[in-house]
C-alpha cells in the first residue's frame, strides 16, 4: 500500500491550468524528487498535497481517500510542509519556533528537541536568538527542524537549496538523508536536478502541469527535459 497517491489531480489559478491530471505515488519511507522547469507545476503539486490549493481528482493517504483537505488537517494526519521562503516566525526565538512545530502533539518532547539539535548543531548554539537574525541557511535548518517536531510521516520540501551556499546545501541534504533513513518519507521539489537525483530514490519530471516521466532516480536522470550537467 502506498503512503500517498495522487490520481488525475488538476489545479487552476483562474484561467491558468497549473496541474493537468497529475498522477503519482509515494511509498512508505520513500524519497521522491519533483523536477521540472520553472512553471512546470512543482510547487503547485506540493500545495495540492498539503491542501493549500483547491483541487479536482483524488488524493489518498495510507489507502484512505481524503476529502476537503486543509493545511491544518493534513498536518494532523502527519503531512508537514516546508514552503519556499521557509515561513519561520522571525520575531520568536529558535527554541520557540521549534516548540510551535509540535502543535499537533501534546507538549514538546525533550528527546525531539535533542534530535533536531543533533541534526543541526548550529540551532542549539542559536536557540535563544530570534529567528529573523539567522542566516538563510540557518533559517532553512530551523524550518526543517520545526517540521520534525511534529514527527511527520511525510515531509514536503519546496526548493530547500534556493539561495544557499553549496556547503550549506550539502549539510542540509545530509540531514535530509538521515531524516529519511529514520523513516520519514520525503517529497522534494527542487530546481537543481543533479542535486535532487543524488538524494532521491524516485523522481517525477513535470512539464506544463503533467507528469512527463517518472521512475527510479537513476533512470530519470537521463531524460531530455532535465539536461543534467555538472553545474545543475
Amino acid at each position: 500500500m502506498s503512503l500517498l497517491e495522487l490520481r488525475d489531480v488538476h489545479v487552476r489559478y483562474g484561467e491558468i491550468r497549473a496541474l493537468r491530471g497529475v498522477t503519482l505515488s509515494v511509498e512508505l519511507g520513500d524519497f521522491v524528487a519533483i523536477l521540472g522547469a520553472n512553471g512546470a507545476g512543482k510547487t503547485t503539486t506540493l500545495r495540492a498535497i498539503s491542501g493549500l490549493v483547491k483541487t479536482t481528482g483524488e488524493v489518498f493517504l495510507e489507502g484512505s481517500k481524503l476529502f476537503r483537505r486543509t493545511p491544518d488537517g493534513m498536518a494532523r494526519l502527519g503531512v508537514a510542509h516546508v514552503p519556499e521562503g521557509r515561513g519561520t516566525f522571525t520575531t520568536l526565538s529558535v527554541l520557540d519556533n521549534l516548540r510551535l512545530g509540535a502543535w499537533t502533539r501534546r507538549g514538546t518532547s525533550t528527546r525531539d528537541l535533542a534530535h533536531v539539535f543533533e541534526l543541526f548543531p548550529l540551532l542549539y548554539e542559536r536557540r535563544e536568538r530570534r529567528a529573523g537574525t539567522l542566516s538563510g541557511g540557518e533559517q532553512q535548518m530551523l524550518a526543517i527542524g520545526r517540521v520534525l517536531m511534529a514527527k511527520p510521516i511525510l515531509a514536503l520540501l519546496d526548493e530547500p537549496s534556493r539561495g544557499l551556499e553549496p556547503v550549506v546545501v550539502h549539510e542540509l541534504f545530509e540531514a535530509l538523508r538521515r531524516i529519511n533513513e529514520g523513516g520519514t518519507a520525503i517529497v522534494l521539489a527542487e530546481h537543481k536536478p543533479a542535486l535532487a537525483l543524488g538524494a532521491a530514490r524516485r523522481a517525477f519530471v513535470l512539464e506544463n502541469g503533467r507528469v512527463a516521466v517518472g521512475g527510479d532516480a537513476a533512470d530519470v536522470r537521463g531524460h531530455e527535459l532535465l539536461r543534467v550537467g555538472p553545474e545543475s
